[in-house]
């Protein structure tokens, strides 16, 4: 019988040692008062534990830029090859929606299965459902059955959007901790860029949606089988060694094994010592107490929670949304021919934003998380009020709109779009960061939901230039916010980070 990745033994791994990509360090002190030396690492080793963890943000973004081509073929009369085709705006909104309602429900059990289950393991049961939800929405005979597959892959984007970050920030070396974690959101919108360009590719084949949700059942397989080799997070392993739910001694071999194949052998024979580390540092900073309901609103925990909730609550009413919707109009009004094909337009917005996700991937570990944070929002405010300026004011300047738009959209993808997700995945204490995430991603999809529901009424009844200066207004509080409240977390292993900044 074969044995379970994640329950490596030393004998298996043989004797580690050197290795000429190994990154090494200077010595640092412990939370403890004593000394280590700073993480040994291969580049080449952290590849596949960002890799397949980093797919299902993939498939996250390939659904949303797939749907929205998706809507249009399921449409139409002569290449939708069904006879139920004839749907109406509610029909359309709930294909449209299925996932996002998926992704609530799915956030919602990962607060409760996630610190039982382990990373790892929710990983596998996300690719299991992005697999059946794929194939179900495909295969579907039926408009209902449609709707049950989007409300399935909702449901593994829930899993995937909550395990995803931990696992990464969990194994991921301090060093490239932010690098890896950001780079997870430019899998996001390069899912989202795929997804645009194999639906305009099958818009007008027949029956073109099937084959847009069934393009994404190889890279569900690929997640599952890459998530079943790779170990469990070390860091979870010890976690549930000093709360008691296993044997010390076997769950401390167990994660010195999961480190060993996580840094490869640069680590050479100073994985015992860096496990004996993370196990004191834990117990430092009180690890060895289960976390109550109770107690997440309450010390440490209720800071974790306040800036992590915080940030992906303005993350999305900031308008991001709503200034895409326009997009396309916008980019019409200054003469880009491109923009009177929606897919296109949305295609020319997604390369950009690969850009600038791409450039705050390079520098977030030199400059850090706040300025990247401050600077960004700052951009957002001045482009939300140009843009509420132009509705308004400037509608014979459309320079002035473009200019807006794309500083907006660079803006973001500096700031809230990498940045949101890297912090939620580092601030929470370790026996609290299953719940905390949870309840981090529950609010990240609820504010997504809030802010697609509410914006047609709210722009028929404000108009698009008060709107976007409402928006200004909110990000201007997030300003406030990340310069009061976020603290910077660059450098800091996980536990110093909680013993630090909460």
């Amino acid at each position: 019988m074969a044995s379970d990745p994640e329950q490596p033994t030393l004998s298996s791994l043989g004797k580690v040692g050197k290795s000429s990509g190994e990154i090494g360090g200077v010595e640092e002190p412990l939370l403890n008062g004593g000394i280590h030396t700073s993480e040994n690492y291969s580049l080449a080793s952290a590849i596949f534990p960002f890799l397949f963890p980093a797919l299902g943000g993939l498939l996250y973004g390939y659904d949303i830029g797939s749907t929205s081509c998706a809507t249009i073929s399921i449409q139409s009369a002569t290449s939708s090859g069904i006879s139920w085709y004839n749907l109406n705006s509610v029909d359309i909104g709930l294909i449209t929606s299925g996932s996002l309602y998926g992704a609530l429900i799915g956030s919602v059990l990962a607060f409760n299965i996630a610190d039982f289950l382990g990373r790892r393991r929710e990983l596998i049961l996300a690719a299991f459902l992005y697999l059946v939800g794929a194939l179900v929405t495909a295969l579907a005979p039926a408009f209902a059955v449609v709707v049950i597959g989007r409300f399935v892959f909702g449901i593994g984007i829930g899993l995937a959007m909550h395990a995803a970050p931990m696992y990464i920030a969990e194994t991921a070396p301090s060093p490239i901790r932010g690098q890896l974690i950001s780079l997870k959101e430019f899998f996001i919108v390069l899912g989202m860029v795929g997804g645009y360009g194999i639906g305009s590719l099958s818009v007008d084949t027949v029956a073109g949606w099937r084959y847009m949700y069934v393009a994404s059942t190889p890279l569900a397989v690929i997640m599952g089988i890459g998530m079943w080799w790779l170990p469990a997070s070390p860091r979870w392993l010890l976690l549930r060694a000093i709360q008691g739910k296993g044997s010390m001694q076997e769950l401390r071999e167990t994660a010195i094994c999961c480190l060993c194949r996580l840094r490869g052998e640069a680590i050479g024979d100073t994985a015992p010592a860096k496990v004996d580390e993370i196990l004191a540092e834990l117990a430092v900073v009180g690890e060895e107490k289960e976390v109550t309901l109770t107690e997440v609103f309450r010390g440490k925990c209720l800071k974790a929670l306040t800036i992590g909730a915080g940030l992906v609550l303005f993350q999305q009413i900031t308008g991001q949304p709503s200034v895409l919707y326009y997009a396309a109009s916008i980019l019409q009004s200054a003469g880009f021919s491109a923009a009177s094909d929606a897919t296109r337009v949305s295609i020319l917005i997604g390369l950009f934003k690969l850009i600038m996700t791409g450039a705050a991937v390079l520098v977030v570990d030199r400059l850090g998380r706040r300025p990247l944070l401050l600077g960004g929002v700052s951009g957002m405010v001045i482009s939300l009020f140009l843009l509420g300026s132009y509705y308004i004011f400037l509608d014979n300047a459309p320079v002035v709109a473009v200019v807006a738009l794309l500083l907006y959209v660079g803006c973001y993808q500096l700031s809230f779009g990498p940045i949101g997700w890297l912090m939620i995945s580092e601030i929470f204490p370790l026996r609290l960061r299953g719940r905390g995430l949870g309840i981090a991603v529950l609010v990240n999809f609820g504010a997504n939901a809030l802010v697609t529901f509410t914006f047609s009424p709210l722009k028929a009844l404000l108009g698009a230039g008060i709107l976007f200066y409402a928006f200004g207004v909110i990000a201007v509080l997030s300003l406030l916010f990340i310069f009061f409240i976020v603290p910077e977390t660059k450098g800091l292993t996980l536990e110093e980070i909680e013993a630090k900044c909460l």
